[in-house]
């Protein structure tokens, strides 16, 4: 369970846009824009290895991922928890986050394994350590 908040728990589930922060080596946050899906009592995001988000979660596995909501009165959700970064078996978490973005436009590769590696795609599992919320 993402959160033992029922509204909170439901919230997450049911929206797929996020804001997720990590760490500069100087300690400084830096944030972006992702999609992601709820694997059981984990979180995943799918990212390019190559990116600087990448690079700051394998070296301080701290992240907030930021659930929001798309219109006002911007609800939002933050997890805070530990980020590992997954190189294998990232098939299942991917096919999770394209169903969960499913009719935004962003289509399921058909040779998603070869999308995976053409693409350098790794996934961020995120550990849960603390929830909370605003949702009016």
């Amino acid at each position: 369970m993402i959160s033992s908040n029922p509204e909170w728990h439901d919230f997450v589930h049911s929206h797929r846009w996020a804001v997720l922060t990590t760490l500069r080596a100087a300690g400084s946050p830096v944030s972006s824009v992702v999609a992601y899906a709820v694997d059981g009592d984990e979180l995943v995001v799918s990212t390019r290895k190559p990116t600087f988000k990448c690079v700051s979660a394998e070296r301080d596995g701290r992240v907030n991922l930021c659930v929001l909501s798309n219109q006002e009165p911007f609800n939002f959700v933050a997890i805070e928890g530990q980020c590992k970064v997954e190189h294998r078996g990232l098939v299942p978490s991917t096919k999770l986050i394209f169903r969960n973005i499913e009719g935004t436009g962003y289509d399921e590769p058909e040779d998603l394994q070869g999308w995976l590696d053409e693409d350098q795609r790794v996934i961020f599992r995120i550990s849960p350590q603390r929830v909370y919320g605003v949702i009016r």
